[in-house]
């Protein structure tokens, strides 16, 4: 039964490995792979092996607690992130290569410039770290960007990505190398591209006083900026933004319903009974509340819940976008 197992998982990253080859992700013997088999066990990529053109030998099985075995000499110079990834994520598979646009891109620019709904919905914020080696020898600084994004930049190196499954990384991968083209592609038409949306979305609004996260006071002042501002009162009404939602604290009684209608917060209730719940964890909320996680690429990278339909809500983006802007101009103690 587990040899069943790992022959298929195996056959999974050969698979994988060719389809990157192809899409031209990776080159010659760059990048690397892994899945979890069950516990502490993984399968990864040897040290040397071309994506391209794996062999059933070119993967390694590897108990992460058996000192031996993770001192193999044949493991990828990137073992440890792999390492430390698995040790902090309940995640399965892990892709790290080297896209070419998007490795230039973020040698020239720290930030995505986001300029389709999809991008900002996927990829949200990408987060960039910096490191000083042609390996990964600061695996700390990937794994704290990866709290907040499925897929993180490592510059002038390439990306990492995590999920369940190899398919649902590679997607992340190919949208980020997508955005990238997307990006250069519009600078050829207009060298200083302007976003109305986004030149709405990034108005600073400010809020002095500072509240523990999630009390009342917190939410009843994030519900007293979003009344009193102008973008959402208009899109609100446009969009007839009418509806009951609903975000909860993972672990604790926390719950809070926003009830709208026609863009403005008409009543603060405490219970989950809507047909929209977003629940997290205290982590994942607040990254949210700081501005460094946006909820709906928090709802499409699972690191939030969401019951009731994305594509139902997604219909008022424009002033939800708005709403979790506004999130971050309540400060949290």
């Amino acid at each position: 039964m587990i040899f069943t197992k790992e022959k298929t998982l195996k056959a999974e990253i050969i698979n994988i490995g060719k389809k990157l080859y192809e899409l031209r992700l990776v080159v010659a013997r760059s990048g690397n792979l892994s899945t979890r088999i069950e516990g502490n066990n993984i399968l990864v990529t040897a040290s040397g092996a071309s994506l391209g053109s794996l062999t059933y030998e070119d993967i390694i099985k590897v108990d992460l607690d058996n000192d031996k075995e993770i001192k193999n000499p044949c493991l990828t110079s990137e073992f440890p992130l792999h390492r430390l990834v698995y040790k902090n994520f309940s995640n399965k598979i892990i892709i790290h290569c080297h896209p070419t646009l998007v490795n230039a891109y973020f040698a020239i620019y720290s930030d995505l410039k986001a300029l389709t709904f999809e991008t900002k919905l996927y990829l949200g914020n990408i987060p960039v770290v910096e490191q000083e080696t042609p390996a990964i020898t600061k695996p700390e600084l990937v794994i704290n960007a990866l709290k907040i994004n499925n897929l993180v930049v490592v510059k002038n190196h390439g990306v990492v990505a995590i999920a369940d499954k190899f398919s649902d990384a590679l997607y992340l991968i190919e949208s980020l190398e997508e955005a990238v083209k997307l990006a250069a592609t519009a600078r050829l038409f207009k060298k200083e591209i302007l976003d109305g949306l986004d030149k709405e979305l990034k108005e600073d609004l400010t809020h002095d006083k500072a509240y523990l996260m999630f009390s009342e006071e917190h939410i009843r002042a994030i519900v007293e900026l979003v009344n009193k501002d102008e973008f959402i009162t208009t899109k609100g009404k446009e969009l007839d933004l009418t509806l009951q939602y609903a975000i909860k604290l993972n672990g604790t009684d926390k719950v809070y319903k926003f009830n709208f209608e026609k863009g403005k917060i008409t009543k603060l209730e405490f219970d989950g009974n809507a047909p929209f719940v977003a629940s997290a964890s205290t982590d994942i909320w607040q990254s949210i509340f700081l501005g460094k996680l946006d909820p709906f690429v928090a709802v499409t990278q699972g690191k939030m819940k969401l019951e009731g339909q994305l594509g139902q809500l997604a219909r008022w983006y424009v002033p939800f976008s708005r709403l979790f802007q506004i999130f971050k101009q309540v400060k949290i103690k």
